[in-house]
């Protein structure tokens, strides 16, 4: 008998964030909230061949590794600077045995990370690319661009994606205009 979507979504988190509650809960929400974005997407856009499933449960654990970063105003405690959080929880998904879902954690920060703005800016996760991939990824990390934890339930306008995008520079604004383009 398989595991469904749900049940193994929901035991992952359960796993890592039974011992803080309102991390949980608004991992939770900000994931159900990118997981209803993307399914819209995939709903709009039947052409795309999106495995619907697999959008979900990625959807549901691609911020997985935030507990182990440092970001105390929505309680989390770890040691990491909270940009390595898509590495970190890449890392616990593969040892959960979901490695393609763990591509989704790792390449979902901005619009993706290549190698060359990882070293120009000296950011501090691994040197390799971490850029979206399939399209499954870039339904996920397209959809994430509309929710911030910090304002957990209300969806950002395409602007004020584009502006926080914009903080970090250029590329990842101009690849968020193709996906915009592509899904909405």
């Amino acid at each position: 008998m398989t595991e469904n979507s749900d049940s193994m979504w929901m035991r992952v988190i359960d796993k890592y964030y039974s011992d803080n509650p309102p991390l949980r809960e608004l991992l939770v929400l900000h994931s159900r909230l990118v997981a209803d974005k993307a399914l819209k997407v995939a709903a709009a856009h039947p052409e795309l061949n999106l495995d619907v499933q697999f959008v979900e449960e990625a959807s549901m654990l691609h911020d997985i590794g935030i507990f182990l970063t440092d970001a105390a105003p929505i309680h989390c405690f770890g040691k990491y600077h909270y940009l390595c959080h898509g590495y970190l929880g890449a890392d616990l998904l593969r040892k959960e045995g979901l490695p393609r879902h763990a591509l989704v954690a790792e390449r979902h920060t901005g619009t993706g990370l290549t190698l060359k703005q990882i070293l120009e800016r000296d950011l501090p996760v691994p040197h390799r690319d971490m850029v979206p991939q399939t399209m499954e990824e870039k339904v996920v990390c397209f959809a994430d661009k509309f929710f911030s934890k910090t304002g957990p339930t209300v969806e950002k306008s395409v602007e004020q994606a584009e502006r926080s995008l914009a903080k970090f520079g250029q590329e990842g604004v101009v690849v968020f205009r193709q996906w915009c383009g592509q899904f909405l």
